[in-house]
């Protein structure tokens, strides 16, 4: 690639700034196949703008609880791929019951915020609520 600056490029300081990942995060990202850097500006590695894309999808996924294994393979995924549809169906399900983990949660928070039990731990409703929260 042309070792002029371009503008549409954005070096590693600025997609580390903008995506809120430090600069060895992205080193690392892209020698697990995650990002891929265009070129340099100088020393400094350059990235497209949609890089800012990549990353928000990759930070989502492992706040999900993928891998860094399973997001790669994902991100190199076609249509027809179906041992990787199969994973992600399955991935789906988990986010789903976490989900109605965190509803429950949520919820028995809620109650407790306006329970006047004393000591509140010792309210039957929050008891049973909390029971609820672990329940699959």
């Amino acid at each position: 690639m042309d070792e002029t600056p371009d503008e549409t490029l954005l070096d590693i300081g600025e997609v580390a700034r903008r995506s809120g990942l430090a600069p060895s995060a992205l080193r690392f990202y892209e020698r697990k196949g995650l990002i891929t850097a265009v070129g340099r500006n100088g020393l400094r590695r350059t990235y497209l703008p949609a890089t800012l894309e990549r990353l928000a999808l990759v930070t989502c996924a492992r706040d999900a609880g993928f891998t860094l294994a399973e997001i790669a393979a994902f991100l190199r995924a076609g249509p027809s791929d179906a041992v990787l549809r199969e994973g992600m169906a399955a991935k789906e399900r988990a986010v789903d019951e976490r989900i109605a983990q965190l509803t429950r949660l949520r919820d028995s928070l809620r109650h407790a915020a306006v329970c006047d039990h004393d000591p509140l731990v010792e309210c039957p409703d929050f008891k049973q609520a909390i029971r609820r929260v672990s329940a699959p």
